[in-house]
């Protein structure tokens, strides 16, 4: 099976078949994706049946990525219930085999991907509305080098989902983990042994985690993964990091949560993307000058105006938009700016050769393979344009938050939604069912009767 798009290389049988002999123990495979919300779905084969896998595919619903955070299948543009839910073909994605290290039994996964086009167009995939636009980049003749930055908070194990989060208690001080403690070393070591093996799991998984660090509440990491110039697999690492994150605190005791704002008075959780671009020769074409770069300039302008328009992807339902106050280290606005992390879009300090942008604004639960998908979306639309940004920022740009950025999901949507850009490189078809689909979540968020709806007006 060959894919359409030319970025996104498929598992053969082969690859398969030396697996099996390397691990001759193993007794299921699970076939995974992560869908739009970042939830791991996929079904459970037995070993000796799993070849086939390899060789025709295997049939999920396209629904499968058409599903709001709730799990439920709102029907987005008429896919789901209206089309009678038909399946499309899945196919292994290379180098993605890896054995589960937390599980009790010995089972393997292998992450999956559309390309089928019998009813529907495979762009319903996340995963290859990237390679979709990675395809489009290639044309400038400029290669990106991307690193994911991922931060979440570790909680208490709750008894009911609906439960309020609590920071977890350390088996090293029995004590429950409080203040603020920003690259606190005491921090790492209350949660060692957990943090540990996440670090032994990512080896096991080829996940090329690096620098672990203690963050600005109680409870919370980041959890960096080194840069590559293989964009696919820099997303699907972020994916698969986030399911080995969440295992690996239920098999300590914990839970682990992307939510950006699971505590109202407490820092939210961000995901951080980096960013450089190199030539044909291999260059860094941000090296030379930095700030007055042509090209570095170009890139941020184009992330400066296409920011608002992609919000509804960097903040993907209504708890995102809590994470955007001032003095936060999260922007409020468009701003870029050299080594301040009150900006949009930050140029940290690194050799010249390591010249790069960070892009601050995602939060830790938006879709990794949407996220770089409209961030390579903006940097396109500069480069090609010569987009001139407005001037850097040394000072702290949060006293001066934009009226104009967009601090619900609503309005987030409706900028998506006519955004030129955005239909332009993620295409129509798919901005089109991203904004029926989410309108949808919300709508059925509404719907539902809060504890503080009851605890305002029961009493009336």
């Amino acid at each position: 099976m060959k894919s359409k798009y030319k970025k996104v290389e498929l598992a053969s049988i082969n690859e398969f078949i030396d697996f099996k002999k390397k691990h001759n123990k193993i007794k299921y495979l699970d076939v995974i994706l992560g869908d739009l919300s970042g939830i791991i779905r996929g079904k459970r084969i037995p070993i000796s049946d799993a070849d086939k896998i390899f060789k025709s595919g295997v049939q999920f619903c396209y629904s499968t990525f058409l599903l709001d955070t709730s799990g439920y299948c709102p029907d987005a543009e008429g896919r789901g219930f209206t089309d009678g839910d038909p399946d499309a073909n899945y196919y292994p994605v290379k180098n993605t085999l890896s054995l589960i290290p937390w599980h009790k039994d010995s089972i393997a996964q292998v992450l999956i991907t559309i390309q089928d086009e019998s009813r529907y167009s495979s762009i319903m995939d996340p995963r290859n509305v990237l390679a979709k636009v990675w395809d489009d980049f290639s044309k400038l003749k400029l290669y990106p080098r991307v690193a994911f930055e991922l931060e979440f908070y570790l909680i208490k194990r709750r008894s009911k989902l609906d439960e309020n989060p609590a920071p977890p208690t350390s088996k090293r001080n029995k004590r429950q983990a409080e203040g603020t403690q920003v690259y606190g070393m005491s921090e790492l070591d209350d949660f060692y042994d957990f943090l540990e093996e996440i670090n032994k799991f990512c080896k096991i998984q080829n996940i090329p985690a690096s620098t672990a660090s203690s963050e600005f509440a109680p409870g919370q990491f980041e959890i960096n993964l080194n840069s590559t110039t293989d964009l696919l697999k820099a997303a699907d690492d972020s994916v698969l990091l986030r399911r080995l994150i969440k295992e690996t605190a239920i098999k300590h005791g914990y839970e682990a949560t992307f939510l950006s704002k699971p505590y109202l008075n407490e820092a939210g959780s961000g995901m951080h993307l980096h960013l450089s671009l190199y030539d044909e020769k291999n260059n860094n074409v941000f090296s030379k000058n930095k700030l007055k770069n042509k090209n570095l300039l170009y890139a941020i302008g184009g992330l400066q105006k296409t920011m608002f328009e992609s919000m509804a992807i960097f903040a993907p339902n209504i708890n995102s938009y809590r994470r955007f106050l001032p003095d936060q280290f999260v922007p409020v606005n468009s701003s870029w700016g050299p080594n301040n992390r009150s900006v949009a879009f930050r140029i940290p300090v690194s050799q010249d050769e390591a010249t790069r942008i960070e892009h601050r604004v995602a939060g830790a639960e938006a879709n990794a393979y949407l996220v770089l998908s409209s961030i390579l979306s903006g940097i396109m639309h500069g480069l090609r344009n010569k987009i001139i940004p407005d001037k850097p920022r040394i000072d702290n740009a949060c006293d001066n938050p934009d009226k104009n950025m967009p601090l619900n999901i609503t309005d987030a949507l409706a900028l998506l939604e006519n955004s030129k850009v955005m239909n332009k490189y993620l295409t129509k078809e798919y901005i089109k069912i991203y904004v029926d689909l989410k309108r949808k979540e919300q709508e059925s968020f509404n719907s539902e009767i809060s504890n503080t709806e009851l605890k305002w007006y029961l009493n009336l």
